[in-house]
């Protein structure tokens, strides 16, 4: 999330869309522009930094704004095959995050790289692994290997 608000070139395009449609929607409801306007106006506020302003302001009256810290070990796991996403199954999905130490440790868990719908090609990173140690890595990597349907995949 704040990747899209830092405006960060390799955010998350889909949360981005998401966002300014759910946003442009609350700005057409609550007045703050003419219907049909919101994902404009939407789209200004968040480029020209309005939005992360807010967010941090809203963080600081709530006690601070502090940045997710890093996590010390990251993986990446690569697609094995071209093809398309055709499901996620969200339950192991955060069983893997958890085997990488999330959310315990405030730095663990992952990052995935694809959508349902998506196609990728062989060697396409598909879920990146962040955790603290080595062995909260590995037990993650078992898992998925063991589990690698849960990015079901479609041919292309």
């Amino acid at each position: 999330m704040l990747a899209v608000l830092e405006s960060d070139r390799n955010a998350p395009r889909e949360l981005r869309i998401r966002a300014l449609r759910l946003a442009g929607t609350m700005l057409e409801m609550g007045g703050a522009c003419s219907p049909g306007q919101g994902k404009e106006v939407a789209t200004a506020i968040l480029d020209d930094g309005r939005a992360l302003s807010k967010f941090v302001a809203i963080c600081e009256a709530q006690g601070a704004f502090r940045k997710p810290p890093v996590a010390a070990r990251q993986h990446v796991l690569a697609a094995q095959r071209d093809g398309r996403i055709k499901a996620i199954d969200n339950r192991r999905l955060a069983r893997l995050a958890k085997l990488a130490g999330a959310p315990r440790s405030p730095a663990a868990g992952l990052e995935l790289h694809v959508n349902v719908g998506d196609a990728f090609a062989v060697g396409q990173p598909l879920i990146t692994l962040h955790g603290e140690s080595i062995g909260e890595i590995e037990y993650a990597i078992d898992y998925y290997l063991g589990n690698m349907d849960l990015l079901e995949e479609a041919p292309r």
